[in-house]
């Protein structure tokens, strides 16, 4: 049973790796909003990495964000975050191949492969975690100031790329939790080193009578005792 949690958790990881990569560069982390508006020339869409406009027409131009020093300290950091969830998962996901149990690497006992796997799990919690922090971070600045009365400029909603990024949080989060649970259910050392104690048959010696002490009886009681 734990084997098959611990493959189902490795599987779920690596799915949220591969979203947490498609979250990264999707540019609909925001788009901006038409509440309120009467009129609506063109839409705004906005990721961590550039800006894009589209027109009445559908036309799309995009640009990128000209200095990063220049940006709101809260893209600074979501971009971090991001970049590190993701070398923790990719991490996590070549240790996890290591500790599978149902992989033979190296020839490595199930206790060390228990290790393993339990460290790739801790990896892909955090990676799921840094990515949590990082899309409810972005999400926070966004319906701050779209609530905020006294702001002026152009206001946002969440965009697809926020509800993707929660889910591959989630399952990062999960599936290193399934990792790291089954370190608990490991065997504590390999059954093939095992190693039981020898078998000795017990002997029992049983003594023969020898012809002297027949003939010492025999001699004993005489003839007349044996009729």
């Amino acid at each position: 049973m734990s084997i098959a949690v611990e493959t189902f958790g490795f599987f779920m990881s690596a799915l949220g790796l591969l979203m947490l990569g498609v979250t990264l560069p999707n540019s609909y982390w925001r788009v901006s909003t038409v509440h309120g508006n009467v009129i609506t020339t063109n839409t705004i869409f906005e990721n961590l990495w550039y800006s894009c406009a589209t027109d009445s027409m559908g036309v799309s131009n995009c640009w990128e964000f000209p200095s990063m020093l220049a940006l709101s300290g809260y893209v600074q950091g979501c971009r971090a975050l991001m970049i590190t969830a993701i070398l923790l998962g990719f991490l996590g996901l070549f240790l996890g191949m290591v500790g599978l149990r149902c992989t033979n690497v190296g020839n490595i006992d199930l206790s060390r492969k228990a290790k393993i796997l339990a460290i790739a799990g801790a990896l892909h919690i955090l990676a799921g975690a840094c990515g949590m922090v990082a899309i409810s971070w972005y999400a926070i600045n966004i319906t701050t100031d779209f609530f905020n009365p006294l702001y002026v400029g152009t206001k946002y909603e969440l965009g697809p790329a926020l509800y993707l990024g929660w889910s591959a949080s989630l399952l990062s989060i999960l599936g290193g939790i399934c990792l790291f649970s089954t370190c608990c259910c490991a065997a504590k050392e390999d059954p093939v080193t095992r190693t039981g104690l020898p078998y000795k048959a017990s002997t029992v010696v049983v003594p023969k009578a020898t012809s002297d002490e027949t003939d010492i009886s025999f001699g004993k009681y005489g003839k007349n005792a044996y009729v």
